[in-house]
């Protein structure tokens, strides 16, 4: 009897190895690491134990970038990923590369039905054709806020957050007067100063509609009201009112936040669920939309974070399996799983809904955090707020932050840096308009 019963026990695993060697694998590369990289390789691990057809085999990268730039090396081996996680600086080489598999296209062939109307046009329009279609799709998806210290605001006789950047100067003065010796605590960052405040107030950040309308482009961050803000900053450092909080300076603007040495500080909404987690208890802190200036009309911020791409070149078995992850992904308690372990806002009306629905955001730790979603739906997508679509992108934003940096430290106006990151960014544009001559986005 033992032996019978020892033979069909090794007949059972046998049939459950051949059935677990039998499932369809893909590889999906991402960038985000910590705390997020895990919550996405948690999302991999869901998806495996939801069904025994496929695996994901989910590798994570020291970044975006990394990512990217490991993909590209693969790419020439012909052992890159089946899905990669790409963030939006990345978006405008990822359509010219031709090295993709669009979204909608895989989704179609292989008869899985995604509601394609049901993701906020804020995001849509940024990983979409001209013509509508989803190329990539949306996963990690945020924009930013400012984050500021209530106790500090009340202190200073500060009722209500500021929502213009005159309100924010009045504002510095009085936490200032208080006694409060950092107001801001600022680390230069592009997606924020430059590309989110041009979409906020409605003005260009290059020619041809930020890109979208062909590769003859040239940047225009340099003279528009982006000059004035910068220079404002500049100023404010010099009154006392703004420091510098960065990796070099000996603490990020983020834990000067939270340790309460600074009363204010911008960033994603991703980092709502961070300094929550890292807050001491009774610090008392909330969220709202980044400020405009007086005599602009406020407008849609636009979408941060990362989309998954499909990239060409591998079999129709692992695309199989890589849209079912994506479906898997696109469902509503995905949305709220991945919602709810990270500081990201869902991509959909309908994973938004379900959260309102439950109450999600009106209570702690995701209390108000639906501030970042309000600003991104604030107004519908325009020519100049529907997103940027720029070659060597990237590269454009690193110019911007070396020539600010160097403003900042007294090497040359804030004028002189943004003239200069301009000219070096074009120089970067026509690089990338002659590569790619002749071609236009889909």
């Amino acid at each position: 009897m033992m032996n019978k019963l020892a033979t069909a026990a090794c007949a059972l695993m046998a049939l459950t190895g051949a059935a677990h060697a039998d499932k369809i694998k893909f590889e999906y590369w991402y960038g985000l690491t910590g705390d997020l990289g895990n919550v996405v390789l948690e999302t991999c691990n869901r998806f495996n134990a939801s069904q025994d057809q496929y695996e994901a085999v989910c590798v994570g990268h020291d970044g975006y970038e990394k990512a990217v730039q490991n993909t590209i090396a693969a790419f020439r081996a012909g052992k890159h990923p089946v899905l990669l996680q790409s963030f939006d600086a990345g978006t405008a080489d990822l359509m010219l590369s031709g090295q993709f598999y669009p979204v909608h296209q895989m989704m179609k062939d292989f008869d899985i039905t995604i509601d394609w109307a049901n993701y906020f046009p804020g995001i849509a329009n940024y990983y979409s054709s001209s013509t509508g279609d989803f190329i990539s799709m949306p996963f990690n998806s945020s924009t930013p806020v400012f984050y500021y210290n209530k106790a500090h605001f009340a202190k200073a006789g500060i009722t209500d957050a500021p929502q213009t950047w005159e309100q924010m100067e009045a504002a510095f003065k009085a936490l200032k007067a208080s006694g409060q010796e950092c107001s801001w605590a600022y680390s230069p960052d592009s997606w924020i100063d430059m590309e989110q405040f041009s979409m906020a107030h409605n003005i260009p950040v290059a020619s041809n509609n930020n890109g979208y309308d062909g590769l003859d482009t040239e940047l225009l961050f340099n003279t528009t009201q982006h000059l004035k803000h910068m220079e404002n900053i500049q100023k404010w450092m010099d009154d006392g009112y703004v420091q510098l909080r960065t990796q070099a300076s000996g603490k990020i603007a983020r834990d000067s936040f939270v340790e309460g040495e600074c009363s204010v500080f911008f960033s994603s909404i991703a980092d709502h669920n961070t300094v929550h987690k890292v807050a001491p208890e009774g610090l008392e802190w909330d969220v709202s939309m980044i400020p405009v200036y007086e005599g602009f009309e406020r407008h849609n911020t636009v979408v941060g974070g990362a989309s998954l791409w499909v990239l060409a070149g591998k079999s129709d078995d692992e695309y199989k399996a890589a849209a079912a992850y994506l479906a898997f992904l696109a469902t509503p308690e995905s949305e709220e799983f991945f919602v709810s372990n990270t500081g990201y806002i869902p991509v959909t009306k309908g994973g938004y809904q379900a959260l309102l629905d439950k109450g999600f955001y009106e209570a702690e730790p995701y209390k108000n955090r639906d501030i970042a979603l309000k600003s991104l739906t604030f107004t519908e997508p325009g020519p100049l707020t529907r997103g940027i679509r720029l070659g060597g992108f990237i590269q454009i934003r690193a110019e911007w932050k070396a020539e600010v940096e160097a403003a900042l430290a007294g090497q040359k106006t804030m004028k002189e840096a943004l003239d200069t990151a301009a000219a070096r960014g074009n120089e970067q544009l026509s690089r990338f308009a002659q590569t790619y001559a002749g071609k236009s986005f889909p």
